[in-house]
């Protein structure tokens, strides 16, 4: 195995969560340039690497500015999962494999992939098992605080002696989806059985005060998995580590954040051309949330078919 890059990041450790949709090559060299100390990939389907890998080659591919990156991988075959590792390794080359315990979204689930690989104690262990033996980069696991009668403990003492080194928990249970009550309880926990591995906690993190309190008060956690708390503010990282060390952080005006905005669409337009136009719609409406005339700003930000649009409006 690949030197751990887990054990050389500072504590805390704050991650950009991977995000169907959000967190492809663009958010994610922004928010590493906002202090984000790794980012994970959209979520690359094994099964598809499996059969027809280059649709989906082209999902994770990255720019070298944002490693330490992750490539996370969903499914329910072993076998898949098995030629993804090596697929991935070999051709993409990121600094770490993911495997995905925890979407609990109801297309996800009704495959049988993500969440509902919980409750299955052997295929689980195979699937991990699989990756870590045909990879040489260190792997790490997302889970979910629990599914019915399966917890993230009863998860952990299934598989804390296979070779991964980093666990993402989402403290809300399948059942609470992204909603109901965050339990940080139990990720610390988890912590406590597996005191050699990494443990990011995850959900419900939407300001620096939510995070510097969760990382007070669970002391054991090596660092939390920022998800929606970044929509429209990948700033939320720098802000947190300086909310962490110093007792304050900066505060980002409508001017700072243009910039970022501005950065943001040029990135997405070099990668997907037209089509990232389209794709960044959400993230403007994201970044202009809460500002004076933000719904009309919307509305013509929505309809920006270039980066000059773009540009031009936010003039």
């Amino acid at each position: 195995m690949q030197k751990n890059f887990w054990k050389k990041i500072n504590k805390p450790i704050l991650a950009l969560a991977p995000m169907a949709g959000i967190t492809d090559s663009a958010f994610r060299q922004i928010c590493r340039s906002c202090g984000a100390d790794v980012v994970y990939s959209e979520m690359a389907s094994a099964t598809a690497l499996y059969f027809k890998p280059q649709k989906t080659l082209e999902l994770v591919r990255f720019k070298k500015t944002e490693r330490p990156y992750v490539v996370q991988l969903f499914g329910k075959d072993p076998a898949h999962f098995a030629k993804a590792a090596k697929i991935i390794t070999k051709k993409i080359k990121p600094d770490g494999l993911d495997i995905n315990f925890g979407c609990p979204a109801k297309k996800v689930f009704a495959h049988g992939s993500g969440c509902a690989l919980m409750p299955q104690k052997k295929l689980a262990r195979e699937i991990i098992s699989e990756v870590c033996d045909n990879t040489d980069l260190p792997v790490s696991i997302k889970i979910r605080a629990g599914l019915k009668e399966m917890n993230a403990l009863k998860f952990i003492e299934n598989t804390k002696d296979l070779s991964y080194c980093a666990i993402m928990i989402h403290g809300r249970t399948y059942e609470g989806s992204f909603s109901g009550p965050v339990d940080f309880g139990i990720c610390e926990e988890v912590k406590k059985i597996v005191p050699d591995k990494i443990v990011l906690g995850n959900g419900g993190i939407l300001t620096p005060e939510d995070a510097k309190n969760i990382l007070e008060k669970y002391s054991l956690l090596d660092g939390l998995g920022i998800a929606r708390g970044a929509w429209g503010k990948p700033f939320i990282f720098d802000q947190i580590k300086n909310l962490v060390k110093y007792g304050k952080y900066t505060g980002y005006d409508f001017k700072k954040i243009k910039k970022i905005m501005i950065r943001h669409a040029e990135l997405i337009w070099k990668d997907k051309g037209k089509l990232g136009m389209f794709e960044i719609r959400k993230h403007l409406a994201w970044y202009v949330r809460g500002f004076p005339g933000a719904v009309e700003l919307r509305r013509k930000l929505v309809m920006a078919n270039s980066v000059a649009e773009i540009r031009k409006i936010l003039r």
